[in-house]
């Protein structure tokens, strides 16, 4: 049995990735490996599966129709490991994490911690980091990430929610320059700003119509790490264009206060990505179902 299977996973993988590299790289195996793998498969079927040149492949008739076939077949094997999955309910294994380091530190860290709680068998290996890792080449899990995504066949995402922003500032700065109550009132005041690379990001917000618009707003201070700007607000040298979450505490405690309401709130999506599978393995599965049912309110408080 081991010999008629043998091989066939890495041809379903070189079809669907296009190319034996890339299929290498999904299956954590060298190039040469994958295609030794599918050339012994030929020699078994005695047929040729790929056409193949020195820039393109493509499947022959045969390889199309056995292609189909297996797979159905592996359809069939994941859906009979994720029964046993299912049956055993509980979640073994390492997950690897990738996420953003604020906001996997603040409001992630605390939901792997109680994921370890609940379940003693499951091992957790998580990287903060603001660069965007690959996922497939890393041998990632699962990532949380902020803002559009691009358009991937190899990946899935999962919405978690949007990062509301507020424009805040503490009392005492507000007591100096005057309290803006709108996007037009900015002007002429001092803010602290996101920047890194010498690119500032500008403001943004949504008008009555729903159009998302700029401010441009004088600024001092540049930070690239968001709790520093929250903490040079809260010590009032200026304006802050800032994330719900990491604001929630200090809004509640009055250190900083929530300029005005906006037409239409304004934020950056939040999604949980991993590497396109026909099954979830339910160790990755409880971590997206926590954040799930954790993070969208948290976006969103105050």
């Amino acid at each position: 049995m081991n010999d008629r299977l043998s091989g066939i996973e890495e041809f379903v993988a070189a079809v669907e990735a296009g190319s034996f590299a890339l299929a290498a790289r999904r299956r954590q195996l060298t190039r040469s490996a994958v295609a030794k793998s599918i050339a012994r498969l030929e020699a078994r079927l005695g047929t040729r599966l790929f056409l193949r040149t020195t820039r393109s492949q493509s499947l022959t008739e045969d390889g199309q129709a056995y292609y189909e076939r297996c797979q159905r077949v592996l359809a069939e094997l994941d859906a009979a490991d994720a029964s046993m999955d299912a049956a055993r309910r509980t979640p073994t294994g390492c997950v690897r994490l990738s996420m953003p380091v604020l906001f996997g530190r603040l409001c992630i860290g605390p939901l792997l911690l109680e994921l370890a709680r609940r379940h003693p068998q499951l091992a957790l290996e998580a990287s903060f980091s603001d660069r965007r890792s690959d996922l497939v080449e890393e041998g990632i899990d699962l990532a949380v990430r902020s803002g559009p995504l691009p358009d991937s066949t190899a990946l899935v995402a999962r919405r978690l929610g949007v990062q509301r922003m507020v424009m805040c500032a503490a009392p005492a700065y507000l007591d100096a320059h005057g309290w803006p109550r709108g996007m037009d009132e900015l002007a002429g005041h001092q803010g602290i700003v996101y920047g890194r690379g010498g690119q500032i990001k500008p403001w943004e917000f949504h008008d009555a119509r729903g159009l998302r618009v700029e401010v441009p707003i004088a600024s001092r201070f540049c930070f690239d790490d968001l709790q520093m700007i929250a903490s040079a607000a809260q010590a009032g040298v200026g304006l802050a264009r800032l994330p719900v979450w990491l604001v929630a505490d200090a809004l509640r405690e009055g250190s900083l206060v929530q300029l005005f309401d906006e037409p239409q709130p304004f934020g950056y999506e939040l999604h949980a990505v991993w590497p396109s599978t026909r099954y979830l393995p339910l160790k990755t599965r409880v971590v997206v179902d926590l954040m799930l049912q954790k993070l969208p309110p948290l976006l969103d408080a105050g």
